[in-house]
């Protein structure tokens, strides 16, 4: 990456990301990777050394198409990322679980954050890669690998859009009471969404309620659609 990671989160527009969260469960960041850094970051899917395991979606009733997450010790540039867009949500996970009536005690850094995950058994990391082939899919669902939940999550678009068809990043929202409200999220090669992992807290004419987000991809209809997921909790 001829660019530190956090030069590249300082130049974007947080308060409007933040507005977006807020209003909406999820926000885009406009490219944070080069299509050459995307080229290397999804050529790595075919090196199995870098990952600790490989999850073919059909076995479990996830999907269709497979994703891998990687193991120990992780790529740099993931690390920094990881580490660097923590830092600035932080804050933002406190505000939510304060609203909620939940502990706002999220650390400031994330080596602190991985450090409670660690001491709760969740040891495993679970940044990942996935790969979607003319017909694969993934299921609405919730990345939650244990009894720590970091409440924002991001998925960063590795293909260039006109290399596929379909295959859109789909999120939807059960609101108390009401029907579901569905959300589809186009990216440019290389950028971010940020979303909801979990609940998020809305304002309501009563006050504040929880509403609980999921997120999936439509299916794709051509071409290949490859993504990396970067959730800040690590797994059992």
């Amino acid at each position: 990456m001829t660019q530190p990671t956090t030069d590249r989160l300082d130049l974007l527009d947080w308060p409007r990301l933040i507005d977006d969260l807020t209003t909406r469960g999820c926000a885009t960041t406009g490219p944070l990777f080069s299509p050459a850094e995307c080229r290397e970051l999804s050529d790595m899917y075919d090196r199995p050394a870098l990952f600790r395991s490989r999850v073919v979606m059909q076995r479990y009733g996830f999907g269709q198409g497979e994703y891998q997450y990687f193991d120990n010790p992780l790529p740099e540039a993931i690390v920094r990322l990881r580490n660097a867009m923590y830092a600035r949500l932080a804050p933002l996970a406190n505000a939510w679980a304060s609203a909620m009536k939940l502990p706002a005690d999220y650390p400031p850094d994330h080596a602190g954050y991985l450090a409670r995950c660690h001491a709760a058994g969740q040891v495993r990391p679970t940044p990942l890669l996935l790969r979607y082939d003319a017909g694969d899919y993934n299921c609405l669902h919730q990345d939650l690998y244990g009894d720590l939940q970091f409440p924002l999550q991001l998925t960063v678009l590795l293909s260039a859009p006109q290399s596929f068809s379909g295959g859109e990043f789909v999120l939807t929202e059960q609101r108390p009471r009401m029907q579901s409200r569905a959300e589809v999220v186009p990216l440019a090669q290389g950028e971010a969404v940020i979303f909801a992992a979990n609940q998020r807290p809305v304002t309501g004419t009563r006050g504040i309620y929880r509403v609980a987000m999921r997120h999936g991809v439509s299916r794709v209809r051509s071409g290949r659609r490859e993504t990396m997921g970067l959730i800040f909790h690590d797994a059992r």
